[in-house]
């Protein structure tokens, strides 16, 4: 006679290959039907649209919010020394602040000149006040540049991209 333990096997494996059908992402996929979001010639479109706003003017990068990453500027040019600025007078969703603040600036003539006894004051150049203005995305409010009383836009905390 076989003694009864009191423990029956009646475990059921519930592993997917032998309970029920194991089913793939892609065989559920009907690719009969166009997907709604998706547009093969996006990227031939948006490039006609940037050769049209652009008019055929290089750009050194498009520049973009680091807080929302919406777009800023189109067509900019790279500072000569400070490679992480760019500069511009055309831009898109910059927002222009109240708050005004100048800095003196000394032309290199003057410097050079500083131990001379000769000053010329007809020499309007030798010192003037710039003033500028904040800019900041008009999306998130990030501030983004400064733009000066020439109404140049100067970016130094923006992301760039190739153009």
């Amino acid at each position: 006679m076989e003694e009864d333990d009191g423990i029956r096997d009646d475990t059921v494996t519930h592993s997917p290959t032998n309970s029920q059908q194991t089913v793939s992402d892609d065989d559920e996929i009907d690719y009969t039907t166009k997907p709604e979001f998706y547009d093969p010639d996006l990227d031939d479109k948006n490039e006609q649209w940037i050769d049209r706003k652009r008019q055929g003017r290089v750009s050194d990068a498009v520049l973009s919010c680091p807080g929302c990453f919406t777009t800023l500027c189109l067509e900019c040019q790279r500072h000569e020394k400070y490679l992480t600025q760019y500069r511009a007078v055309f831009v898109v969703n910059c927002k222009i602040g109240n708050d005004k603040f100048s800095k003196q600036n000394t032309s290199r003539s003057r410097k050079r000149n500083r131990g001379s006894e000769r000053f010329d004051r007809n020499d309007t150049t030798s010192t003037n006040i710039e003033t500028f203005k904040q800019v900041c995305c008009s999306v998130c409010l990030t501030e983004v540049g400064v733009i000066d009383q020439d109404e140049i836009y100067h970016f130094y905390n923006v992301l760039p991209s190739e153009s």
